[in-house]
């Protein structure tokens, strides 16, 4: 079986379903696989990875990096699970301002590739969760931003979450002037 890859309702947006492979020992994910990314036109080339735990009842988001260190970015859940967002700030997008939410779990294994130009934050669901994250640029403090968790019409699971006062300080969606274009060149081969 290879990776299942299907667009979500945010153009360029997938959800990937990995292989997996199970036995009395354990579970063996593949998590990257060249020619799956290369076949559905996927960034291939990460300059950064690195994973962070959070605890029950923490929302972290919604971030983004702005040109020019924006970035594609993939993210997957290794332990527990998360209710992971993403809303899109393409200008001349079909669905600017829109959002997905989708759960990420480690006992489901999937994934999200987030183009260029999406916010992402996500929710912990369980005890705790551990998320992987690949990216295409290098970090930078400075083009590091944000838009509020509460601002884009998103039903948490909890109104009053755990948040860092940094993230609860990013500006609401409708007072965000978007950087970012949309460019329909996401579809795949």
């Amino acid at each position: 079986m290879q990776m299942i890859v299907k667009e979500t309702a945010i153009p360029g947006c997938f959800e990937i379903f990995p292989r997996i492979l199970r036995d009395e020992r354990g579970v063996f994910v593949k998590t990257f696989h060249y020619d799956a990314f290369l076949r559905h036109n996927l960034n291939i080339d990460w300059r950064e990875e690195y994973y962070s735990i959070s605890y029950c009842g923490v929302l972290r988001g919604l971030h983004f990096q702005l040109p020019p260190h924006d970035h594609e970015k993939l993210v997957y859940c290794t332990a527990g699970s998360v209710l992971d967002t993403v809303v899109d700030l393409r200008k001349g997008s079909p669905v600017y301002g829109q959002h997905i939410q989708l759960e990420l779990s480690a006992a489901t294994g999937n994934m999200l590739y987030l183009p260029r130009g999406l916010a992402h934050g996500f929710y912990v669901l369980s005890e705790s969760a551990t998320m992987h994250y690949k990216v295409s640029s290098v970090y930078s403090s400075e083009f590091d931003a944000g838009i509020l968790w509460s601002s884009a019409g998103i039903q948490w699971p909890d109104a009053n979450p755990k948040i860092s006062s940094r993230d609860s300080s990013f500006p609401d969606l409708g007072h965000f002037s978007s950087p970012f274009s949309f460019i329909n060149d996401c579809a795949p081969l």
